[in-house]
């Protein structure tokens, strides 16, 4: 029979199992987070029953969850970047909320993305999360280079396929349709519809950061009642992404100047 213990011995005893695998992010290194819809899908189109390939409620929804993880977690966020379901963050370097444990980091903002996403929609939304462990600078600028690529493809994609669909084609048969369908081809589809790629508004193409900036900000001197200017760091909306070189120069210089 086991020998009776203290709570203090239970305790460390136990909390042995929970934390035995515990690993931290090395001190130095970029922490990049990628943040996850889960069956977005099914909660577009069978939930929500969404027929168009952007929808503005969801856009926001998911602007209001980034706005959310960049200034109300804890975390030092430099730059927040969302397009379709994924949410991605990048911390500042020397962030050192929850000892840089990964699996504070993964549930934690897990969590507060599910959380703030389920309010704003006013329905159930999961998302899970990874962490990009990245040891350069440059990889930094790759990383988002990376990602505002796929929302590119996303979007070409998205716009192929629900043109195809409204007219007419089934789900199956617009996706096969479209297997084997260069970028050249996608754009000539749309086209000929009517719908030039490069018109469509710029959120859609690229996705939509929150990034900061410094703004004048009145206060008064307590010592002498003056009114001075002072500057406040303050966060805000990114619709308009710029594209390639410009945007690898803007997420390096958010980088160097971190």
């Amino acid at each position: 029979m086991r020998k009776s213990s203290t709570f203090e011995q239970l305790d460390r005893r136990m909390r042995v199992y929970e934390t035995a695998h515990d690993h931290c992010v090395l001190p130095g290194v970029h922490i990049v987070a990628r943040i996850d819809g889960r069956s977005f899908s099914q909660l577009t189109r069978d939930v929500m029953k969404l027929t168009e390939p952007y929808d503005l409620r969801m856009r926001d929804c998911m602007v209001a969850t980034l706005e959310h993880l960049c200034t109300r977690t804890g975390f030092d966020v430099l730059f927040g970047y969302t397009q379709s379901d994924k949410l991605n963050l990048l911390l500042r370097r020397d962030d050192r909320l929850f000892g840089r444990k990964l699996r504070k980091l993964i549930s934690v903002l897990a969590g507060e993305a599910s959380a703030k996403f389920s309010l704003e929609l006013g329905r159930l939304g999961a998302f899970d999360a990874r962490i990009s462990q990245l040891p350069t600078d440059e990889d930094v600028v790759d990383y988002f280079r990376w990602r505002a690529e796929d929302a590119h493809r996303n979007a070409l994609n998205g716009h192929a396929y629900w043109l195809l669909r409204n007219q007419g084609l089934d789900e199956q048969t617009a996706t096969e349709k479209l297997v084997g369908a260069s970028v050249a081809d996608r754009n000539e589809l749309l086209f000929k519809a009517g719908i030039n790629f490069n018109d469509l508004p710029a959120w859609e193409r690229r996705g939509v950061a929150v990034q900061w900036r410094e703004e004048p900000h009145e206060g008064t001197n307590p010592k002498t009642g003056e009114t001075v200017t002072t500057t406040r760091r303050v966060p805000f909306v990114n619709y308009e992404l710029p594209m390639k070189t410009e945007l690898d120069d803007l997420v390096r210089a958010i980088v160097l100047h971190q």
